[in-house]
């Protein structure tokens, strides 16, 4: 414990002297400025790059030198040797989608760092014996940093003073419980303090600190570890399988077995591979994610690893802290209430009927005191501050700080007389023992949605372990919570979208349920106190499912409580801004964190809302389901073209005939059908709550969609070869087969577009338009070498593709049928 000279100093730091107090120079000053301009021109200094995204070189490389980009450029090359350049059209979409994603992706760069510099972590450091606040990465060698409830230890040290000092090292040895730090004893980067305060000096910054290589990757924004990118990295591994036999059975049967020129054989070979390759899907993606990046920035929202817009898309129970989430961080004292020693009952303060005025001064004097005892107030003890102010007859010798475990703090405190007195402040049903007449009064006003502080004093040193034992109740302090006025619209779009809301807090059961009534949270008419929850993660799970409102939280408790709904099945948000949040915040599928909040839940939180608007959370859902729901429609656009590539090679080979396209008809193709389209249905608004099994789902529509087009596509070529003859024939035999492969295309786009907006008719009319255009243009003929002859085939060809349409609809809807959502 340190005396009071430290605690006045820690005082004038966190908000101003308390009156009549007298401010002393901290006991250890820092480094001077001369100190600090050499360490910095030695390099001792945190250099480590916390930044929330990638860098420009690592953008681009990752956009440029994928897997697919190396085979369409190997096959870009062939081509432009063999000729001719209209052949080679696929060679220049690849760079436009390639300059797409990069420009995208560094446009969400730029909104990410802006927002990363805002929510940055800073220090409290002694320099030349004046306190400031800098940049983590401005942290020199042997820096003094303060230390406070919430704060996050960002370099290795070694402690010089403890005011109950107590640090939480989980995140990095997995020791749940909090460690009590001593003058002497070591911290790790990567830790956090849970109650108390102090300081320490740097001993390890930079590279060398503990945890420095952890916290780097973990605040990177990356762009992997979800389903959505999971699943189409297995369709691509399964595509890149595939394409080598399809390349060699098409290469062998053109030149060994149709005896074809070698350079048409090649062509023949690119066009069947190229259309396999869903090269725009992984672009998509991107952009889609990237773009959701940029929307949220505009409403200060950080998303500080990408897949989280899809995670918090999936989530289908939100845990949400009540204090900072539902309620704002500031509170008011409502009363002060004495406890009567005869009646037992609770009496108004100032009615003169259990006690005189100079009661109420005393006690007034003793909350003012314990304020000033606190360097770092919470929301709570603020309030008494703000009402009670300390008038500096008092003065503390020994303090007790506030922890979300204990539920109290504490001062040992010496008034004008010189007399000492030990006072404990906290929650009244913790303080009291089980059963006290007092807590059903208590209770009363729990339930107005008050909260209720108790005032009593220790027979005991605050030191002794069982200091909360046998007190003397004093005094009852009523703070009014503000409610956050845009809670009540966001719990009920979480009602309507099917997301189950739990009111997690370490606060009075009845008083949380009573502001989540306020809230119209439902559920809310029965809470529940978790000191009464089975330990067993089954038995919590099903207690947790019943319920609604949890009250009397532990912070390990709010841990248990996230992996026993995960056990469930459950996707599991976890909200939240203190840092008894951090465990649970850490260990849910999704954290989002207040921008004011502590710097450790901004540290572990995937999602922080810079503006502290809990309103900004439906965006976000909305943004995830925008990306998933869109991609999935636009995979199986992709899909369906690497289907119908993968039947109509195995085809020809087998019938022992030329492949009935050149590369220019499928990008011609891909472009109309699937490439334009995409991108507009990939950026659109979707609502559709996202689903699991990204890959199964895409399949189940894929497969039989490519399948019944490369069967019709096939079948008119079948037919324009029996019918065509002659000169040319090979080039009517194909523009009739395009004709039936761009109709069918054309359908399963028009299935995917639904519903129906003027805008996707728009667009699927432009496409077709597109295509119109091309065939009636004499030089677009002339370049895509496409012209319909005669009118019995190209009818034909419409014939085929409308049976091949009828198909598509009974299948989709035989799927809808036996799958639904």
């Amino acid at each position: 414990m340190t005396d009071r000279a430290r605690t006045e100093a820690g005082n004038a730091e966190a908000g101003g002297e308390p009156a009549g107090t007298t401010v002393h120079a901290p006991a250890h000053p820092g480094l001077t400025a001369a100190e600090v301009a050499q360490r910095v021109a030695e390099g001792e200094v945190n250099d480590v790059p916390v930044r929330s995204s990638r860098s420009t070189a690592e953008i681009i490389r990752a956009n440029v030198f994928t897997r697919f980009n190396a085979i369409i450029g190997v096959l870009f090359v062939i081509i432009l040797i063999v000729g001719p350049l209209q052949d080679g059209l696929f060679g220049f979409v690849i760079v436009a989608n390639t300059g797409i994603g990069i420009v995208q992706e560094l446009r969400a760069k730029k909104t990410l760092d802006n927002l990363a510099v805002i929510g940055e972590a800073r220090p409290t450091v002694r320099r030349d014996g004046v306190r400031a606040r800098i940049p983590t990465a401005g942290v020199v060698l042997d820096d003094v940093i303060e230390l406070g409830p919430g704060d996050k230890v960002v370099v290795d040290g070694e402690v010089l003073e403890t005011d109950g000092l107590e640090i939480d090292e989980s995140l990095l040895t997995g020791e749940a419980d909090p460690v009590v730090k001593k003058p002497g004893e070591p911290v790790m980067s990567g830790s956090f303090v849970v109650a108390g305060g102090g300081a320490f000096t740097a001993t390890k910054v930079g590279r060398q600190a503990y945890a420095a290589q952890l916290a780097e990757e973990a605040s990177r924004f990356t762009l992997v570890h979800s389903e959505l990118r999971s699943g189409i990295s297995r369709i691509l591994k399964y595509v890149t399988w595939m394409m080598i036999p399809t390349a060699l059975g098409l290469i062998l049967s053109h030149l060994l077995t149709l005896g074809l020129p070698a350079d048409e054989a090649i062509r023949r070979m690119v066009a069947g591979i190229v259309p396999m390759i869903p090269e725009g899907l992984v672009l998509l993606t991107s952009v889609a994610f990237a773009i959701g990046v940029v929307r949220l920035g505009r409403q200060q929202c950080l998303v500080q690893e990408l897949p989280a817009i899809e995670g918090l898309a999936r989530v289908d129970v939100v845990c949400l802290d009540k204090t900072g989430t539902l309620t704002e961080g500031g509170m008011d004292v409502s009363a002060l209430r004495v406890i009567g020693s005869a009646s037992g009952g609770l009496e108004e303060s100032g009615d003169g009927a259990e006690r005189s005025e100079r009661e109420d001064a005393y006690i007034e004097r003793v909350l003012g005191a314990l304020g000033a005892s606190d360097p770092r107030p919470n929301a709570s003890l603020q309030a008494i501050i703000d009402a009670y102010p300390a008038d500096g007859g008092w003065r503390c010798t020994q303090s007790l700080p506030f922890s979300s475990a204990r539920k109290y703090s504490g001062a040992s405190l010496d008034d004008a007389d010189g007399a000492r007195t030990t006072w404990l402040l906290g929650a009244p049903d913790v303080l009291l023992p089980a059963g006290d007449h007092r807590l059903a009064d208590i209770d009363d006003l729990n339930a107005q949605g008050l909260r209720v502080l108790l005032l009593a004093r220790a027979e005991r040193e605050l030191d002794d372990p069982e200091v909360a034992r046998g007190v003397r109740p004093t005094a009852l302090v009523v703070l009014e919570q503000r409610l956050r006025t845009e809670a009540p619209d966001t719990l009920r779009y979480f009602a309507e979208q099917g997301v189950r809301a739990k009111v997690i807090s370490g606060d009075n059961a009845v008083s949380v349920g009573a502001v989540a009534g306020k809230l119209g949270l439902p559920g809310s008419h029965a809470p529940v106190d978790a000191r009464s929850l089975p330990a067993r993660a089954e038995a919590m799970a099903t207690a947790l499912d019943r319920g609604a409102v949890f009250g009397r939280v532990t912070p390990q408790q709010k841990r248990d409580m996230v992996a026993a709904l995960q056990s469930r099945g459950h996707t599991v948000a976890m909200t939240g801004d203190g840092v008894n949040d951090v465990l649970a915040l850490k260990d849910a599928d999704i954290g989002v964190a207040m921008g004011s909040g502590s710097e450790a839940t901004r540290a572990v939180a995937q999602i922080v809302l810079l503006n502290n608007s809990f309103a900004a959370l439906p965006s976000v859902v909305a943004e995830g389901r925008r990306v998933i729901g869109n991609i999935t429609r636009v995979a199986t656009l992709f899909l369906t073209k690497t289907v119908y590539s993968v039947l109509l090679a195995i085809l020809v080979a087998c019938c022992r005939i030329p492949y009935p396209y050149l590369p220019r008809h499928l990008t011609l193709l891909s472009t109309l059908t699937i490439g334009v389209p995409a991108f507009f249905l990939a950026l659109a608004p979707n609502k559709e709550r996202a689903r699991p099994h990204f890959v199964r789902r895409v399949m189940r529509y894929a497969i039989p969609s490519g399948i019944i087009t490369g069967l019709a596509a096939f079948a008119t070529y079948l037919l324009a070869r029996a019918h065509y003859s002659g000169p040319g024939a090979l080039s009517a035999e194909t523009s009739a087969a395009t004709l039936t492969l761009f109709l069918t295309a054309m359908w399963v786009l028009a299935i995917i577009a639904r519903p129906y907006t003027w805008w996707r008719i728009a667009l699927v009319l432009a496409m077709g338009l597109g295509f119109l255009i091309v065939l009636v243009t004499p030089w677009l003929q002339d370049f895509f070498d496409l012209r319909l002859v005669g009118t019995t085939m190209p009818w034909a060809a419409v014939a085929v593709a409308a049976v091949a349409a009828v198909l598509l609809e009974i299948t989709w809807r035989e799927v809808d049928r036996r799958f639904p959502a």
